[in-house]
């Protein structure tokens, strides 16, 4: 990928990684009663592994181990080969999403320096032959916990207006609007509950390339 040199400011430059540290710290902290709770529920609903991790793209596209606690069972047909999400995803696992209580194990992925609290989505890592050259740039920042677009309707939306948004993000990343996308993002993940899945599928449909 081509590299581009944006002109971030202040804020990107020397106020978002510190800030990005000092939350992680605090949500560890804080939420580690959480955590412990969680994690024996999963394991006693779920079974073990507790948390489920995956390699994922992060800034200039550097792979990185993502934590999050499993979702879904391991549930084979006569094949051994896995049963579709739909079916491996038990109401304790849709409540974890709905809640975004799943992406908790995720702090600990910011304390590392691997994502920040606000960016673009960490996606599947053969996504990335099938970008275009405009939404590649969305790995021109650190990953984000929660994003521009997860804020303006998550899976709800189609994979080019979530990626038109992610880089539309990269191009204006400040401190009010990281703040504005953390304060829709409890609104809409912990109150309303919106754009959890897509239409047509339990999470969201793979990204097979543009149109």
């Amino acid at each position: 990928m081509e590299k581009r040199h944006i002109p971030y400011g202040p804020y990107e430059k020397y106020l978002k990684r510190p800030l990005d540290l000092l939350c992680g710290l605090a949500a560890v902290i804080v939420f580690s009663w959480l955590y412990i709770i969680l994690a024996i529920l999963v394991r006693v609903k779920l079974g073990s592994p507790v948390l489920f991790t995956q390699e994922r793209p992060g800034r200039d596209e550097k792979i990185f181990k993502l934590y999050k606690f499993r979702t879904m069972t391991d549930k084979r047909d006569e094949k051994g080969e896995l049963l579709p999400d739909d079916v491996r995803l038990t109401k304790f696992g849709k409540l974890l999403r709905s809640t975004s209580l799943d992406e908790l194990p995720e702090a600990f992925n910011i304390i590392k320096g691997d994502m920040s609290v606000v960016g673009p989505r960490p996606l599947l890592v053969r996504y990335l032959e099938r970008y275009n050259e405009e939404q590649r740039h969305r790995h021109d920042v650190r990953p984000g916990l929660s994003g521009y677009a997860q804020v303006n309707g998550r899976n709800g939306v189609s994979w080019e207006d979530k990626f038109r948004l992610d880089v539309e993000y990269v191009n204006h990343i400040t401190f009010l609007g990281d703040l504005k996308i953390i304060f829709q993002t409890v609104e809409k993940a912990f109150i309303k509950r919106e754009g959890i899945s897509s239409e047509t599928s339990a999470t969201m449909e793979e990204f097979m390339g543009n149109k």
